[in-house]
């Protein structure tokens, strides 16, 4: 599964989303907390291993980074 990870940067921090999981976002004074803090709520929301995330950024556009983030099968 691939989903998209919105990091936007504002006025006072770093605001993280990842549209496609209701109410799945987060907010932090810098990205890399904002990021950590997010990829725990996705596991949450998920119910997964956290070693099963890897994240890719893939583009920025102006205060934005979009980021992939690829979630790994479980193995068996």
């Amino acid at each position: 599964m691939i989903l998209d990870l919105i990091i936007e940067k504002t006025n006072d921090g770093f605001n993280a989303d990842v549209p496609s999981l209701q109410d799945c976002d987060t907010w932090a004074h810098d990205e890399e907390t904002a990021i950590s803090n997010i990829l725990e709520r996705v596991t949450f929301f998920l119910h997964i291993d956290p070693k099963l995330l890897k994240l890719d950024k893939a583009r920025v556009e102006n205060n934005i980074t979009i980021y992939k983030l690829i979630i790994d099968k479980p193995s068996l």
